[in-house]
């Protein structure tokens, strides 16, 4: 095992491996401490601290697995070191990095988007998370369906807000104005009611516009728990699968 291999089971996440635990718990950490000074408006001389640790741990992790990009993919050394760059986590790990280097060395003007770069440091902890990137990885097996799912709410709350649009015509007696002044209104409400989220800002006031909401709640609540059966299902089936991977691979070492 050349120091590449070794490299490369010590940035993975195997929770077998002492090394490659001590490496996440590191790499959450710096997530961590990058992330907290968005927690607050005032800039303490802190944060400053806790930005440069997290940066250089973010570039440590970027040229390692810059290094290391070989043994994820099929193509040749060569061509998976110039194509890694180009990847969409390592572009989210370079846009993280940036606010820093905006930070040491003001004459980067263009990076003064900072705070909003910093949010992506969150997307990080998908890669040292194991039960995140296990959701991940059912929401990419169950894609399909999730998409039929989320192309019939969308087409459902569409069809709700054209409803109410022409059956909810009384006036709003506080403002003296049609309910749903436009259909975004509409819209608005029927995504709210299909989430049952219920702001409150905006309600039926007619007899009409309440059945129409009634019909529009209960059928509203069977659509927004088709993904949760779905994630749920293929999320046990994933672990069922990681586990007897495990067993096989626990097997073949102990043979």
């Amino acid at each position: 095992m050349n120091i590449f291999e070794r490299i490369n089971n010590i940035i993975e996440p195997r929770k077998e491996n002492t090394l490659s635990r001590v490496y996440d718990y590191i790499m959450l950490t710096a997530i961590a401490i990058g992330i907290f000074p968005l927690m607050f408006r005032t800039h303490y001389k802190i944060f400053w601290f806790f930005d440069v640790i997290s940066c250089a741990c973010f570039l440590l992790d970027y040229i390692l697995r810059w290094l290391t990009y070989h043994f994820h993919t099929s193509l040749k050394k060569w061509v998976s070191f110039i194509v890694y760059p180009f990847t969409p986590m390592a572009v989210i790990d370079m846009l993280s990095i940036l606010p820093t280097i905006s930070l040491l060395a003001p004459s980067f003007k263009l990076f003064r988007v900072s705070r909003l770069l910093r949010v992506l440091r969150v997307v990080k902890i998908i890669r040292y998370y194991e039960p995140l990137g296990i959701i991940l990885n059912v929401i990419h097996k169950q894609r399909k369906i999730l998409w039929t799912v989320l192309s019939l709410s969308v087409f459902y709350v569409f069809i709700t807000a054209l409803i109410m649009f022409n059956g909810e015509e009384d006036i709003n007696p506080e403002t003296g104005e049609y309910l749903f002044e436009t259909f975004f209104d509409a819209f608005y409400w029927a995504a709210c009611t299909l989430t049952t989220v219920g702001y409150g800002d905006l309600y039926p006031i007619s007899d009409t516009g309440r059945v129409i909401s009634i019909i529009s709640s209960m059928v509203g609540i069977a659509i927004i728990a088709l993904p949760s059966g779905i994630i749920t299902a293929g999320y046990m089936d994933e672990l069922r699968t990681r586990k007897e991977q495990k067993e096989k691979l626990r097997t073949s070492k102990d043979s």
